[in-house]
């Protein structure tokens, strides 16, 4: 008896421990915030996009150019609508949720990278 209320007891104990080491689940853009997402062309050539936890987001063009527009969370994607310069519609994407490696996605007929990088990266 006293060996399975133990065992009870450490699962308990242990469940939550587990969770919080699987990470953070896909959609959670906390990682993000002070953080640079890089979203890169094949070509190379990149935008940066910086999302703040008021659920707008800005961020330079290939070209340097100032982006700006809102984001929200749809199950395990991030959806970007941009305002600077107006685009219609939205992008859904699954975002890397820590910096580190990047995820691999299809945009307008091209394979991208999303990488998440540490601080705020300008060039």
């Amino acid at each position: 008896m006293r060996k399975t209320i133990a065992l009870l007891l450490t699962a308990c104990l242990a469940a939550p421990l587990a969770a919080q080491a699987a990470g953070p689940k896909p959609g959670d853009v906390s990682a993000a915030f002070g953080n640079t997402l890089l979203t890169i062309d094949p070509d190379g050539r990149s935008r940066k996009i910086w999302l703040k936890p008021d659920g707008t987001w800005t961020g330079l063009s290939r070209r340097g150019l100032d982006l700006a527009g809102k984001w929200t969370v749809k199950g395990d994607k991030v959806c970007l609508t941009q305002s600077k310069p107006r685009l219609p519609g939205s992008m859904c994407e699954r975002f890397p949720t820590e910096p580190g490696p990047s995820l691999q996605t299809k945009a307008q007929g091209k394979t991208v990278q999303l990488k998440l990088v540490k601080g705020r990266v300008t060039n």
